[in-house]
């Protein structure tokens, strides 16, 4: 790799590590003026389109997914880690099925799943703008099915 201060050919690698599930922090050195930067190298992961509940596609973006439950989650004890936790359970889940598209309706599902296991009322927050609730009969009759299933 070439030095960004001197422009020398090579850089040693001096350090390796992970820095998460998907990609390599690195430590290199100049051998030309001997400058320590670090790098990360990620994984390349294939294109993943969402499919909207309108039939569109639309680029799959975590940032979306975190953006949403960041939004569940407000005024609520919930760290910024376990909100990241959150969003990297659901990654990880959608790119072991290796799918070129997955719908919205999916991805809404894994992140109630997720929020369910962490905040009761954070998952209801997120229910009812994802069931598009507009009466509190409907409500009530969602968080039945909810606590049945508990």
């Amino acid at each position: 790799m070439k030095c960004i201060s001197c422009g020398h050919p090579d850089t040693r690698v001096v350090d390796s590590r992970p820095a998460d599930d998907f990609t390599i922090r690195r430590r290199r050195e100049c051998e030309g003026c001997g400058r320590r930067v670090t790098t990360y190298e990620r994984v390349e992961k294939a294109p993943l389109y969402v499919v909207k509940r309108d039939g569109s596609l639309q680029m799959f973006d975590p940032a979306r997914v975190k953006a949403s439950i960041l939004r569940a989650c407000e005024k609520r004890t919930i760290t910024m880690a376990q909100v990241d936790n959150m969003v990297s359970l659901i990654e990880k889940h959608i790119h072991n099925g290796s799918p070129e598209q997955i719908t919205s309706q999916e991805i809404g599902n894994m992140v109630m799943s997720v929020l369910r296991d962490v905040d009761e009322v954070a998952y209801v927050r997120y229910a009812s703008v994802y069931w598009n609730i507009r009466d509190i009969k409907t409500f009530r009759r969602e968080l039945e099915k909810m606590m049945k299933k508990t």
